[in-house]
């Protein structure tokens, strides 16, 4: 089976990378300006390393994480005193695929020493930031480096998308592409909606005080998205509930939770409904303009409170959560389920779902494709548990192959090679166990690799 896998691997592993949905920051690409240090560029942004760091005891703000009101002192932010205390806890991540990234990084691109440690902790410091004042580690230099084909971000639709339009007119060849991440407008309950309604409007020039207004204002701004590359759109809701309710009675359940947001306390019950009739609604636009519909449910969110109040979204404090996808997604599917022109990428962290209710459902409905492991679950571990829960039900050809989801720049090429190596090792056992012939499998692996990301995302 190595032996097998091995060859798999070989013939894949200098594909180049296609990665249809993250979250790394456009405006690197857009200035081409220098990563500043090690710190703010490794280890403050990337939630996986401060969680894992908090879990045992270390502050946010010890790491460098900036609280809402700015308080924190010049030496709690002293990039050399934050690495320190970083590589000094570095053992803390034995075992996780952070671990597998970070040794990458560097090792591979900053050919330093790995693992890093205490001991050794200046001497990489000092290492990477002599590389990263080198052209050769800007941002659009690392991109061609690493094999990246097409990368996209992900941005709201109050976004003006300055930075797409500056990488555009710039003349460099890199494909950096946007995806629609309507939430801040969809969801009720989202910090500011109502006055992202209004902002909506501005941008627009549609009455987004009216529920065909407002769905004027959506349609509009999906076309500017695709206008400047956008493929997909992402939708980041608690549940993957759904629903398909009249014109009449979606009109007046937009009335009910605006004017609740305008109050300053969307129902609860009416917030969720809204939500469930909005995937609805953009799956009716994406078989109109063609854009891939992803739904990223089963998460909570800002699970810790306190921190929550005192750093704002993002620090690592999101919780898996139970998620239901047979009885959620069937008024959708009902409606639009059957359009072979519609696809609709379902991710879960919930991994009970695959063999129980993803599979089965990717494996009957046309417009259904199961999106990989995610998040908690990119993993060796993860990666593998999908497919052999998947599989026999969905088949390959309706997955999505990989994407990495990160905000993490420099860990994509890892992540992507893992994913890869894993798939070959899935497959070898198929080969090994002659259920599949190995020229077949040279086939599928390139497919999860490559080709399928370019055709389900359409690039």
């Amino acid at each position: 089976m190595r032996a097998v896998a091995r060859r798999l691997y070989n013939s894949i592993r200098a594909l180049p990378i296609i990665s249809p949905h993250g979250h790394t920051d456009p405006r690197w690409f857009a200035h081409n300006a220098p990563f500043s240090d090690p710190v703010s560029l490794l280890l403050t942004p990337d939630h996986y390393i401060t969680r894992m760091l908090y879990s045992q005891g270390l502050s946010l703000e010890e790491l460098g994480v900036v609280p809402l009101t700015g308080a924190a002192s010049g030496a709690a932010l002293d990039p050399r005193t934050l690495w320190r205390k970083f590589a000094a806890h570095y053992h803390l991540f034995r075992g996780t695929p952070t671990r597998l990234w970070l040794d990458w990084v560097l090792s591979a691109v900053f050919e330093t020493e790995a693992p890093l440690s205490a001991a050794n902790a200046d001497r990489t410091y000092d290492r990477i930031a002599e590389h990263l004042a080198r052209d050769a580690f800007r941002p659009r230099a690392l991109f061609e480096r690493f094999g990246i084909e097409v990368l996209a971000t992900t941005e709201s639709p109050l976004d003006d998308l300055a930075h797409h339009a500056a990488i555009r007119s710039s003349g460099w060849q890199g494909r950096i592409i946007s995806a629609y991440r309507p939430d801040p407008v969809v969801d009720p309950q989202a910090p500011g909606f109502a006055a992202g309604l209004a902002r909506l409007g501005e941008l627009t020039g549609e009455d987004t005080s009216s529920w065909r207004g407002y769905l004027a204002a959506h349609r509009q701004r999906r076309a500017f998205f695709k206008q400047m590359g956008a493929t997909s759109t992402d939708h980041g809701h608690a549940t993957a509930n759904t629903a398909d309710l009249s014109e009449r009675e979606a009109e007046s359940l937009f009335g009910r939770v605006l004017g609740a947001a305008r109050n300053g306390a969307a129902e609860s019950a009416d917030a969720e409904l809204f939500r469930a009739q909005m995937l609805t609604e953009m799956a009716r636009m994406s078989l109109d303009d063609g854009l891939v519909l992803q739904i990223h449910p089963g998460c909570w969110r800002n699970h810790n409170a306190s921190l929550y109040e005192r750093f704002g979204p993002n620090v690592g404090a999101d919780i898996p959560l139970r998620t239901d996808y047979v009885g959620a997604l069937r008024p959708l599917l009902n409606r639009f389920g059957n359009e072979r022109s519609l696809t609709l990428i379902v991710f879960t962290l919930d991994e009970s779902t695959y063999s129980r209710e993803l599979a089965p459902l990717a494996g009957h409905y046309p417009a259904l494709k199961l999106g990989p492991a995610w998040w908690f679950h990119d993993s060796p571990e993860g990666l593998m548990r999908f497919r052999e829960q998947t599989t026999e039900t969905a088949g390959f050809y309706n997955t999505v192959g990989f994407n990495d989801d990160t905000r993490a720049f420099f860990s994509i090429p890892a992540r992507h090679d893992v994913a890869r190596r894993i798939d070959c090792a899935f497959l070898a056992r198929l080969v090994a166990e002659h259920r599949l012939p190995e020229d077949e499998a040279v086939e599928v692996a390139r497919d999860l690799a490559y080709n399928l990301p370019k055709q389900a995302y359409k690039l």
